[in-house]
Order: structure tokens, then C-alpha cells, then sequence
């Protein structure tokens, strides 16, 4: 019980943490942005992403920036519906997965079109639309940052837990990467992608956590008062 609370807190203390530091960054980089100067982190990420390049990488480069596509995460994200739906049976977690995934890519097109910020030149890849914030890495960050709370919550194994949340969190910061190696975006907007999905992904998530247990309360008088008519 005392191991259980403990790891509450922690938790709790955790995504307070994170959910602050991301509304720190996003705000610094929208600042910066507005402002149009030059930020010394994105000509130092496309010097380095420049200086990893070989074939073998590039080949790799483009595998993980499919993961966050709309061609993989479409069905992927039906197919984590139709798990919760049917054979799961958890209604909420089935209403998590759109409301993250469909929040986030609205939030990302409202953002760009609020920023309203160009692409950088030559890029590696065919890219179109607004830079800031990355579509990729908000969505990425949202989506897999959702399977990280399921992980969390639902897989009992500490170690396998552990290793899997490690895993989707390196994964995540791999499609960040692809998107400046690739140069269709700035690290500016990487970062920005990353803090705005993981901010949507803490806000839906503890809505529809408050909408769960405020409708369990709900329903628990009804059921007394219809095992008091029973007796």
C-alpha cells in the first residue's frame, strides 16, 4: 500500500514537472520564432545531421519517419480502438486514442497557421505546408506518448515495463531527428512538436481520467438503489 502511494507521487510529481517544462519551451520557442531571429540550435542540428549522413543512414532515416505518418498512424490508431472496444472492453482507453490523435493534429494545424513559419530550404525529402510547430514530432509525441500511459498503467512486468516505455521514448526522439536529418524541419520545431503533443497528450488524458471517475460516481447510486429494491 505504502509502495503504491509512494509511486503515485512520484508519478504525479513527474507529469507535473513535464507538463510545466513544456509549456516553458513551447512559449520560449514561439517567442523566438515571432521575434524572426536566427536560433543557434536549429544551424547546429543541421551541422551535425550533416556530418552523420552516409547512405546506410539515410535508408534508416526514412524507415523511422514513416512511424509517425498518416499512412502508419491512421490504422494503427483504428486498431488500438477496435483492441479497447472489443476485446479489451475498456470504453475510456477506446475514447482516448481519438481524442489525443484528433486533438493533436488539429492543435498542430491551428499552431502552424498561427506561426505561420516557412520550411527550410532544400530539403531531402518532397515536404509541404507551414514548419512550426512539426507535425511529425507533435503527433508522434502525442500517439506514442498515450501508448507510454497504457504501458504504464497496464503491463505488470517492472522490467518489461520499463523497457518498453524506454523504448517508445527513444523511438519518439528518433522520428524528431528524422524530420531535421531529412531537413524538413528546423530543431526549433522538432522541440516545439515535442513539447506541444506531449502538453495534449497530459490535458486529454487527465480529462477524460476526471469524465471516468466523475461518471463512476455517478453510477454507483444507481446501482444501490437498485440492489435496495432487489432486498
Amino acid at each position: 500500500m505504502v509502495a503504491s502511494a509512494a509511486l503515485f507521487t512520484v508519478e504525479l510529481v513527474f507529469i507535473w514537472l513535464l507538463f510545466l517544462v513544456c509549456i516553458i519551451v513551447f512559449l520560449w520557442l514561439g517567442r523566438e520564432i515571432m521575434s524572426g531571429d536566427k536560433v543557434w540550435l536549429d544551424e547546429a542540428a543541421f551541422g551535425l545531421a550533416a556530418n552523420l549522413s552516409n547512405p546506410f543512414l539515410d535508408g534508416f532515416i526514412k524507415f523511422i519517419t514513416f512511424f509517425a505518418s498518416r499512412q502508419f498512424l491512421t490504422p494503427m490508431a483504428l486498431a488500438l480502438v477496435g483492441y479497447y472496444l472489443f476485446v479489451r472492453k475498456h470504453r475510456w482507453n477506446s475514447l482516448k486514442v481519438p481524442v489525443v490523435a484528433l486533438g493533436s493534429i488539429t492543435l498542430n494545424v491551428i499552431l502552424k497557421y498561427f506561426f505561420d513559419r516557412q520550411r527550410p530550404m532544400s530539403p531531402l525529402v518532397e515536404a509541404s505546408g507551414l514548419s512550426f510547430p512539426s507535425g511529425h514530432s507533435m503527433v508522434a509525441a502525442s500517439f506514442y506518448g498515450l501508448l507510454i500511459y497504457l504501458v504504464w498503467h497496464n503491463v505488470k512486468d517492472v522490467r518489461y515495463r520499463n523497457m518498453l516505455v524506454a523504448l517508445l521514448v527513444v523511438f519518439v526522439f528518433l522520428i524528431g531527428f528524422s524530420r531535421i536529418y531529412l531537413r524538413v524541419h528546423y530543431a526549433t520545431d522538432v522541440v516545439a512538436g515535442f513539447a506541444a503533443g506531449f502538453l495534449w497528450v497530459i490535458i486529454g488524458i487527465s480529462t477524460l481520467r476526471r469524465l471516468e471517475r466523475s461518471a463512476g460516481k455517478e453510477l454507483t447510486p444507481i446501482v444501490l438503489e437498485d440492489d435496495e429494491k432487489k432486498e
